[in-house]
């Protein structure tokens, strides 16, 4: 036994040093204190000195530059030039051009909680919630969904008035050119109301203030260009798109194959030089209404004219509306949610140098501008839209459940509809808290890269995820069209969000982990820096700081990975109360697990691993559900801890860990390299996965939750927009739940007594008549039941129609001409 003590005292002394990640010299000094305890406390002397040689061959050569440099670093870095997957120049703009905030932490494998509950509460200005509370819930008592989608096909003319007006396009516009100069949150705070009440007005009100003229203008135009279209563009005498996808290039946006040929021409009577543009581009929104067109080209120069370089590169310029060449107008139709969209064509159009945004000078550094201000519109229009949707059909289906009966019961008390609303209510508070944390980003001033990629994905997913059960809870009363019919609009509108603004398979395939390995973690792009550096010796001081940071890093997330999975992560200091400190334990282990696969994965397949698509996508999974649990302790802190609220945050957190685990395994079991996959289970997973699906005892909390007035639904339904009007069928319906809760003992009461008793009426009203009359109920308490009965059918009701009114104009046009002539 006293041979085996000083190896076990080696291993355990080097395990505590990676757990806590202590300086190599502190490793070597501890390590040699204890062996020497090992010694004077009768361990056996051969067994000593062999634990010290190992310790003194590890510590020494790395200690020694004279020796750790020319031995061990010089070798190392050739290896790794060789592996080093290559950079294109725009895939090296993309890191280059985004910020690391917490997600930083999460790829840590230790994440300082500090560094995410430092963070300031996110709170709009007394301006900006007037603003909601003003212009905006009255823009949401405007919109007639029934009537923009069916009827119309696009906004009434008042509301594109009410819009202009108060300045709904010119949220991010400075005030000093006219502008609201609202944050990143206010405009999460708009579009989150907006969308819960019409995904074509949100959508409307959305792309002006995302990725488009008004924002590049605010970058990166000459202070001429912002002086002329700002002001143009706050009050809506501008109304922008910006074409950017085309046929031949979508998510691939560096490929486009529209060209600007610089050349001379006419502008405004004068001959200047410019670029005579032909494009092609598609699924524009705005672009049927727009005067003011954002477009991105490639930009040559065959001769000469400004500059020595052919292919100057991709280049954005405003191009007016009425500009010669110039095709647009014509629509699509998006799986009938018709907010403008369409083709825009030109050929042989031509515009001045002063039409490029930014001028000459930004010539060719088009796609640097775009990735710049790409994550905005990710960041916020799309979660937020995805926000607001969630958000009211978790409040307005747990209404719905509770009036809707079946077999004398609230369909919301059976088993099976409990299990949907669990989903719903779960979802909906990671979708809100990940849609505002995102937004918080941008507002503190961050260009969050990759969050903004985990926010579009993973919000616009599990919203289309609710809609579906929403549809199957409501049944028939979802898929009748009509004035009465909240839910079916959303339902088609939700793949369009999927797809726009990056395919979602492309986003958690491609771009979530792909950035996020890179940018993320602590060492690897620092590594890449320093390998490519012109001097040889400053490269060699940098990669050898870096390399050994890394190596050290890895040591320490794979005895941290292993221990939490020993552990059950039950140990070790976190934040919190008592409820949510076990929650951080969670993360840092998975933290741990993360950074763990992502070293190995980076090591193993090197250039490979980008094109691993599926083995990206799971690790962007594990990247992802860790932001967004955090986002969800983050909104929990933020609101003081409810205590009403711990059902939401523990099925949402327990669903997210359990398909962390999932991800995991499925990314284990199949990795590339077998061995290396068995032995990092073994880490990870050292007494096999225990994350368990939430519960269906707290998915009844939950379901009963959104059925009962409370304040944690009404925590769930802040900000959006839930007033009863005549044109909110969704916010009567919510409205009625109070109501019918009281009226509920009254009801079972006259249900019983019509079981019991012998009635002789059979209407509704005649029945009511003979309880009052037989004192079965009371005068109030008629007309509670009448009350009810109102309300019961508003909820439940669904609209009809002539057939004639649902026949197409054209249609009718057609049998009118048809008739004529014959």
């Amino acid at each position: 036994m006293s041979i085996a003590i000083p190896f076990l005292a080696f291993l355990l002394v080097g395990a505590i040093a990676a757990y806590h990640r202590l300086r190599l010299p502190v490793w070597a000094a501890l390590t040699a204190t204890v062996l020497v305890a090992c010694w004077l406390l009768g361990a056996s002397g051969a067994a000593t000195l062999v634990a010290g040689a190992i310790t003194a061959l590890i510590a020494v050569p790395l200690l020694l530059p004279q020796i750790r440099l020319p031995f061990i670093t010089r070798p190392l870095l050739g290896f790794y030039t060789k592996i080093l997957p290559p950079l294109s120049e725009t895939e090296r703009t993309a890191l280059e051009a985004g910020t690391v905030g917490f997600e930083g932490e999460l790829f840590s494998g230790k994440p300082d909680w500090r560094v995410l509950l430092d963070q300031p509460k996110p709170q709009l200005s007394a301006e900006e919630q007037a603003f909601l509370d003003g212009p905006c819930e009255e823009l949401c008592r405007m919109v007639n969904d029934w009537d923009i989608t069916h009827v119309r096909a696009d906004l009434p003319p008042e509301v594109w008035e009410f819009i202009k007006k108060n300045k709904f396009f010119g949220m991010i516009v400075p005030k000093e050119y006219g502008g609201l100069g609202f944050s990143a949150l206010a405009n999460h705070k708009v579009i989150q109301k907006l969308a819960s009440v019409s995904s074509v007005v949100s959508s409307t009100v959305g792309v002006p203030n995302s990725l488009g003229p008004a924002e590049l203008l605010m970058h990166y135009g000459t202070q001429e260009q912002k002086d002329h279209y700002l002001p143009r563009l706050a009050d809506g005498r501008e109304i922008p798109c910006f074409g950017l996808t085309g046929p031949w290039a979508g998510s691939d946006a560096t490929s486009i194959p529209d060209y600007g040929i610089v050349c001379m021409g006419e502008w405004n009577g004068a001959r200047v030089v410019g670029v005579r543009l032909t494009f092609e581009k598609r699924y524009i929104t705005l672009a049927p209404v727009a005067t003011l067109i954002g477009l991105a080209f490639r930009m040559y120069d065959p001769d000469g004219l400004i500059g020595d370089k052919r292919d100057i590169g991709i280049t954005l310029a405003l191009v007016p509306r009425d500009t010669p060449g110039v095709e647009i107008g014509r629509r699509h139709f998006p799986l009938n949610s018709p907010f403008q969209n369409g083709p825009i064509r030109g050929k042989d159009v031509f515009i001045p140098l002063s039409q490029l945004i930014g001028g000459e000078a930004y010539a060719g550094k088009g796609w640097q501008m775009l990735v710049e201000c790409l994550s905005i519109g990710r960041s916020i229009t799309l979660p937020s839209t995805a926000s607001g949707g969630a958000k009211l059909g978790a409040v307005v289906t747990g209404a719905y459940a509770r009036i809707r009966k079946q077999f004398g019961l609230s369909v919301g008390r059976f088993e099976g509809v409990e299990e949907a609303l669990a989903r719903i209510g779960g979802k909906a508070y990671a979708i809100s808290a990940l849609a505002q944390a995102t937004a918080a980003a941008v507002a503190r001033g961050e260009n969050p890269a990759v969050p903004s990629t985990i926010a579009k994905y993973h919000c616009t997913e599990m919203a289309r995820e609710v809609a579906t059960d929403v549809m199957d809870i409501h049944g028939g009363k979802g898929i009748i069209l009509g004035p009465r019919n909240y839910a079916g609009r959303n339902w088609q509108a939700l793949p369009i969000m999927i797809t726009v603004e990056g395919a979602n398979i492309m986003t958690r395939s491609l771009m979530i982990f792909g950035q996020g390995a890179i940018l993320c973690h602590p060492w690897v792009l620092k590594e890449m820096r320093a390998a490519t550096l012109p001097d040889p010796d400053q490269r060699l001081r940098e990669f050898d700081r870096n390399l050994f940071g890394h190596i050290g890093f890895a040591l320490s997330n794979a005895v941290r990975a292993l221990w939490f999975g020993l552990t059950a992560a039950r140990f070790g200091a976190a934040p919190g109360d008592d409820y949510t400190r076990r929650f951080y334990r969670k993360l840092n282990r998975y933290s741990a697990a993360l950074a763990l696969m992502a070293d190995t994965s980076m090591l193993l397949l090197g250039g490979k691993l980008k094109f691993k698509e599926s083995l990206s996508g799971r690790l962007g999974d594990v990247l992802s559900h860790l932001y967004m649990t955090s986002a969800m302790l983050k909104r929990y802190e933020d609101e003081g801890r409810p205590e009403a609220d711990r059902p939401l945050l523990a099925w949402a957190f327990h669903n997210s860990i359990h398909r962390t685990e999932i991800a995991l395994s499925a990314a284990l079991r199949n990795f590339p390299v077998r061995p290396a996959g068995w032995l990092l289970w073994a880490l990870i997973f050292p007494l096999g996965r225990r994350a368990q699906a939430p519960s269906d005892r707290l998915g009844h909390k939950i379901a009963s939750l959104l059925m009962s007035p409370n304040e944690a639904r009404d925590r769930l339904a802040a900000g959006v927009f839930t007033t009863p009007t005549a044109n909110n069928p969704a916010g009567r319906i919510n409205s009625y739940l109070p109501k019918v809760v009281l009226a509920e003992p009254v009801e079972r009461k006259f249900l019983k007594a019509l079981k019991t008793r012998d009635i002789e009426a059979l209407s509704f009203g005649e029945q009511l008549d003979e309880g009052v009359r037989e004192g079965w109920i009371t005068a109030e308490e008629r007309r509670q039941l009448e009350e009810l009965r109102e309300m019961t059918i508003d909820a439940i009701g669904v609209d009809d129609f002539d057939p004639e009114e649902l026949r197409s104009a054209g249609y009718r046009r057609e049998q009118i001409d048809n008739r004529a002539a014959a």
